[in-house]
């Protein structure tokens, strides 16, 4: 069972970047996603969560309200983070988890699998 978080780079501020969290040997569609940033030096933060389903749990931080999107590709066994207005304090290595209580959505989700990040660096 693997997660993987893909998609970061270099952007210029302003700019969008979409990441992407893969998984093997899980069905992403059937549980809670979580994304997770960690700038140097700094605590690990949450991002958003999408939820198992459309039951009005899924929520964005404050920074990331009306900046970034979590949605799902259930044919690509993918959850997506759409980024556009990017700043340079959104510089951070992004990491996405799940909470494998089958059906969980976002109301208290106990994440218990990781993915190994992905860098964004927002610079001019």
């Amino acid at each position: 069972v693997q997660l993987q978080a893909s998609g970061g780079g270099l952007v210029q501020p302003g700019g969008s970047l979409r990441l992407s969290c893969t998984a093997s040997g899980f069905t992403l569609r059937n549980y809670a996603v979580g994304w997770f940033r960690q700038a140097p030096g700094k605590e690990r933060e949450g991002v958003s969560c999408i939820s198992s389903s459309d039951d009005g749990t899924d929520y964005y931080v404050d920074f990331a309200k009306g900046r970034f999107t979590a949605t799902r590709d259930n044919v690509q066994n993918t959850v997506y983070l759409q980024m556009n207005s990017l700043k340079p304090e959104d510089t951070a290595v992004y990491y996405c988890a799940l909470d494998s209580w089958a059906g969980s959505n976002c109301a208290g989700p106990k994440y218990d699998y990781w993915g190994q990040g992905t860098q964004v660096t927002v610079s001019s």
